[in-house]
């Protein structure tokens, strides 16, 4: 598959080390790929014309992984440019301790006044937001950096939830593998759905996801604060999803008293459940319909809803959508990559 070229978009990945190395690589591999299925058989053309520029520190690894990485542009280079299309700002150590640091505030805001679309990739949000970049934006960043983004730079809306946010022209993603499904939503917005379901397939992610899907899974999430005794149970809450999983087969499950076990989970877990099961049995059934061709009824069952219609409002609650059109969007998609040139017929 091809799509019109015209003349290369210019990406810049500006990091500070020591930077993490997948906020780089990730992205950058994105657009390459792109470029090479996206362009015309025998053409040697790029949609993309990617840069990097790490900021270096004395006696620090340019990355976290310890690993050499060069810049293919010096800062001089860099502040010669009166225009580039996407600024993409990494995300590290060097992102949250360096942010402030007047060469790398400079640079940034010099660049991003230039370019088209902002992007900040994991903490990278840390770096906009040290030089303006960001205020007055919905943002989010990595979930275990977002209360210290929104206590150092009160102006901005930081959301925690979502891998990723778009804010204008302004866009920012969660942690690192995070910053893969925002770039996979940039060359969609640049040339079109198929291109983006193409790349994905050929770097073997299973899924394009949504921005607003959520950053961990709702068992995950739970576990975080709960004590020894209750920490196992949100993981065999999904493992019998079937069953009907009353209070008094949970509290028996870890050797409370019904009463005891609903106060001292609320406690730890800061939500019911009631509450917590219904998020569960919605995320199992999200899954389902992303993969399986098992229709609506069969999903609430097998996901221990009680009818069709207590999935669909719990869809409504979690998700913003009904089943059903959560599960046609998926399909379409599908529909969409099987009509697609095989991966024989794209050029090489």
């Amino acid at each position: 598959m091809s799509t019109t070229v015209h003349t290369p978009r210019r990406v810049l990945i500006l990091a500070a080390a020591p930077a993490q190395l997948l906020d780089i690589a990730g992205p950058a591999e994105i657009l390459a790929q792109a470029s090479r299925l996206g362009r015309p058989a025998g053409s040697e053309a790029r949609l993309y014309d990617i840069a990097c520029h790490v900021v270096p520190e004395p006696g620090t690894p340019a990355t976290s992984a310890g690993l050499p990485l060069g810049s293919t542009l010096s800062a001089e280079e860099l502040l010669g440019w009166s225009a580039l299309d996407t600024l993409i700002v990494a995300g590290g150590e060097g992102a949250r301790r360096r942010g402030d640091e007047a060469a790398i505030r400079d640079l940034t805001r010099h660049l991003a006044a230039r370019a088209r679309r902002v992007v900040g990739v994991c903490t990278g949000a840390f770096i906009l937001a040290a030089a303006g970049c960001l205020n007055g934006r919905r943002v989010t960043t990595h979930w275990r950096w977002c209360d210290e983004l929104a206590r150092r730079h009160p102006g901005l809306a930081v959301d925690p939830e979502p891998i990723y946010v778009q804010d204008g022209r302004v866009w920012t993603s969660a942690g690192i593998t995070a910053g893969m499904d925002l770039a996979l939503a940039l060359v969609e917005a640049d040339h079109g759905h198929a291109l983006a379901l193409a790349v994905a397939r050929e770097l073997v992610m299973f899924l394009r996801r949504p921005g607003s899907q959520k950053q961990f899974s709702p068992h995950l999430s739970a576990q975080n604060g709960l004590s020894a005794r209750l920490a196992d149970l949100p993981a065999w809450m999904s493992e019998n999803l079937h069953r009907p999983l009353r209070v008094e087969t949970l509290a028996a499950r870890v050797g409370l008293s019904p009463r005891q076990f609903a106060r001292a989970f609320r406690a730890e877990a800061g939500t019911t459940p009631a509450r917590m099961l219904e998020r569960l049995r919605v995320e199992a059934a999200r899954r389902m319909l992303e993969s399986d061709g098992a229709g609506l009824t069969a999903v609430a069952t097998l996901c221990g809803f009680q009818a069709d219609e207590t999935m669909r409002r719990a869809f409504l609650r979690h998700v913003g959508v009904p089943p059903g059109d959560y599960r046609d969007r998926f399909r379409a998609e599908r529909r969409l990559s099987h009509h697609e040139p095989s991966q024989r017929s794209m050029p090489a």
